[in-house]
């Protein structure tokens, strides 16, 4: 890395993903040749690495920081600004459930519950071996199929807790 962080030091250009791969080959490289060393490409940039990591590491806040000439700090300002951005690797799996109205009204803190024991991780948090990360969520607008829990896109309807250990077996 610190030979990509002299390079671009020393160049205030693009280059390609030809030359970027000879200096070094990482997902982070092949994010940041399609942009500009500009501040103000700060938010496309971290998208675009979050969309190729999954997250934003250490590593690529601080590459972000060479690359446009910004401190960390104004990098992770940035990121913590906006709920978008994640800090930390997400579950190969995520899962969310539903809590709005009618997914609470028939039982969607039971389903989130039996989750949580299931895989021994509380909402915001990712298992041990990153299987699996679990998110609460306000509503999906599916009330007519309620209690809902979504599987990175595959969504269960009028799950129960029996279901629930039937669903996540599909996926470990």
């Amino acid at each position: 890395m610190k030979a990509f962080r002299e390079y671009f030091k020393n160049n205030r250009f693009n280059i390609t993903c030809g030359e970027a791969k000879e200096i070094v080959d990482t997902k982070i490289i092949g994010v940041l040749v399609q942009f500009t060393r500009d501040r103000r490409n700060l938010i496309p940039v971290l998208q675009k690495v979050q969309e190729a990591e999954g997250y934003l590491s250490a590593e690529s806040i601080t590459e972000i920081s060479h690359f446009l000439d910004v401190s960390e700090n104004d990098v992770y300002s940035v990121a913590s600004f906006y709920a978008q951005f994640r800090f930390t690797r997400p579950g190969d799996h995520i899962i969310k459930v539903c809590l709005g109205t009618a997914c609470h009204v028939r039982g969607g803190e039971r389903i989130l519950d039996n989750v949580e024991r299931e895989l021994d991780i509380q909402p915001g948090q990712t298992t041990s071996d990153y299987k699996f990360g679990l998110e609460r969520v306000a509503c999906f607008g599916c009330c007519a199929l309620a209690p809902v829990m979504v599987v990175d896109q595959n969504v269960y309807s009028r799950v129960t807790p029996a279901k629930t250990k039937k669903i996540l077996e599909l996926y470990k």
